[in-house]
């Protein structure tokens, strides 16, 4: 944890590669805890250590009160074996199956399917072997533990393969769960469902969900899409939190098709708010795992032989997983979450990808004001008053989605827009819902002007739009970097570093900043004054001092509020 500011750095940018994910919280959130900065000595609480320790194992041991809901039937093999939970509002705790042990590669393609509380839609919908964390159930060196993931794993005894999954998973009137067949029929298949009642207000959780989606011929230049919250069970708003993959990315053996990024994009914003910087790395691995197969509590690959080694073609099925719990990604308005398909989107593998999430079907952020800079109407509406900013500029440019061009051909054109840069002060009203619980402020900026720094205040506005009362510090709006950078490639891996510098025709980005909800609750519009602090520090030593100023283009107020659900909304 962090209170104030964070920083890293790498001593090299060609090896120094790597990502992180951090969350910032609206100042006066009510936390479970308070945030307080790490010492880099005191180790994780022991419990927690311990509870990660039985990954693979019986998590609900020492949980009292579960209520067993169980199953045994053959799965017909162009049929379902079905079970019907009616004891809501219910959180199932744990979903265990199994079948014989010679039947595992078949049970592997045996869909899994979850309907709550009556929705048209099953919000669980996937392969038996990937949802479970693997691409297939061929285990080629007959290992116990195929999968030893803390929410979910398979293990191989004797007779049986086991799969089990700990996701909560709540509900409030009923659960209906399928295993629907795949062509075979399965002798003997055994599900054990164990649930707890659920006593708090339904608007309070999300749903559980899995969704699968196959990519047998990827689009050149294009992300593969893996989850578009507005695309699933009728669209419209969710909130709710990212919890992570699980994805076949060959069926083929090639481990080249892990060049290839995931880009997340949460509540509106046509920046992702997190990048990785390679598919492996996403799944816990680094220079594809050498291609070798592991199986961690977050991260892993279980299966999927090194390149030309595959002892056949179920072998050369390369899968992966990263499960996000401490590190998930909420979001209330909506999610997409793309993965990029080799380097630069050129790879033909055939992928197939499971996103874990749960959702609510109501919004918990609310877009309540926009503020286009430069729009003559948007400005005067808004009482944009920058008296140092610059005329009004256009802009054509890109956000950072991939490559602009493959082989010829132009995957993203460029975009116009217009907006201003200042190095003073710009001040502007934006309307709220008084319900609020915070507002997120977003910005749309032109990124050439590097390490954008600006201190934040607040005011409250009479009916009029005029202030009303004192400015309240609201904290520093920081954005480090630009679409300039240095690459350094030194021919020998340990040699001087070379300052080549880099400048990318990416210059639009979203950028966000959490207003406390002290100065934001009870108030329907608030006066927003953004004052420029520069940042001198140049792009390397010895390197001149770049342009600096404050861009602004657009400001949005998204306000943060309880989503709007009620049981008898469901479909």
């Amino acid at each position: 944890g962090f209170e104030h500011s964070f920083q890293m750095a790498y001593s090299r940018t060609h090896y120094g590669t790597g990502y992180y994910i951090y969350q910032q919280f609206v100042p006066g959130a009510k936390l479970t805890q308070p945030i307080r900065a790490w010492d880099a000595k005191t180790p994780p609480d022991r419990d927690v250590l311990e509870l990660i320790s039985r990954s693979g194992t019986d998590l609900l041991t020492d949980v009292p009160g579960l209520q067993a809901h169980t199953l045994d039937s053959d799965i017909p093999a162009d049929g379902s074996a079905r079970l019907l939970l009616k004891n809501g509002p219910s959180t199932i705790r744990g979903i265990e199956l199994s079948c014989p042990k010679d039947e595992a590669i078949d049970f592997g393609h045996v869909r899994l399917k979850v309907w709550w509380d009556d929705r048209a839609e099953p919000s669980v919908d996937a392969p038996m072997a990937l949802f479970f964390g693997a691409g297939t159930l061929y285990n080629r060196d007959g290992k116990a533990d195929f999968v030893k993931a803390f929410p979910v794993n398979i293990r191989f005894d004797d007779q049986r393969v086991n799969l089990r999954c700990w996701f909560p998973m709540p509900f409030f009137r009923s659960a209906r769960i399928e295993l629907a067949g795949a062509g075979v029929t399965i002798k003997d298949a055994r599900m054990n469902v164990r649930t707890e009642p659920y006593r708090d207000p339904p608007n309070q959780v999300g749903y559980f969900h899995a969704t699968y989606r196959d990519h047998p011929a990827p689009r050149a230049g294009e992300d593969l899409l893996l989850l578009d919250t507005r695309q699933v069970e009728g669209g419209g708003d969710w909130s709710g939190s990212f919890v992570g993959t699980s994805f076949i990315f060959s069926h083929a053996a090639n481990l080249n098709t892990l060049e290839g990024d995931p880009r997340f994009y949460l509540d509106d914003s046509n920046t992702p708010q997190a990048q990785g910087t390679g598919t492996e790395e996403w799944g816990g691995g680094g220079d594809y795992w050498g291609g070798r197969n592991m199986t961690l509590p977050f991260v892993g690959h279980p299966c999927g032989a090194k390149a030309n080694a595959g002892v056949n073609d179920l072998d050369k099925i390369e899968s992966a997983y990263r499960f996000l719990l401490a590190d998930l990604m909420p979001f209330g308005k909506n999610a997409r979450i793309t993965l990029e398909h080799g380097g630069t989107n050129e790879s033909t593998q055939h992928y197939e990808t499971v996103a874990y999430w749960y959702g609510l079907p109501a919004a918990s952020l609310v877009k309540t004001d926009e503020l286009s800079i430069g729009d003559e109407a948007s400005e005067r509406a808004h009482g944009y008053d920058s008296p140092q900013a610059s005329p009004v500029y256009q802009l054509s440019s890109r956000y950072e989605w991939g490559v602009d061009h493959l082989k010829g051909k132009e995957i993203f054109p460029e975009q116009s827009d217009h907006g201003r840069t200042t190095t003073g002060t710009s001040e502007f009203t934006l309307r709220l819902r008084p319900d609020n619980l915070g507002v997120m402020l977003r910005r749309k900026l032109d990124y050439q002007f590097p390490n954008q720094r600006a201190n934040v205040f607040v005011a409250p506005v009479d009916e009029k739009g005029k202030v009303a009362g004192d400015w309240q510090p609201a904290g520093v709006w920081y954005l480090a970097g630009s679409n300039t950078c240095v690459y350094s490639n030194p021919r020998d891996e340990l040699g001087a570093t070379a300052h080549v510098v880099e400048t990318s025709n990416r210059r639009f980005r979203d950028d966000e900043f959490l207003l406390p909800l002290a100065l934001t609750q009870g108030r329907s519009a608030i006066r927003v004054r953004v004052t420029f602090s520069p940042v001198k520090v140049p792009l390397f030593p010895g390197a001149p001092l770049p342009e600096l100023a404050w861009s602004e283009m657009r400001y949005a107020a998204y306000c943060f509020v309880m989503p709007e659900f009620e049981v008898s909304q469901s479909k």
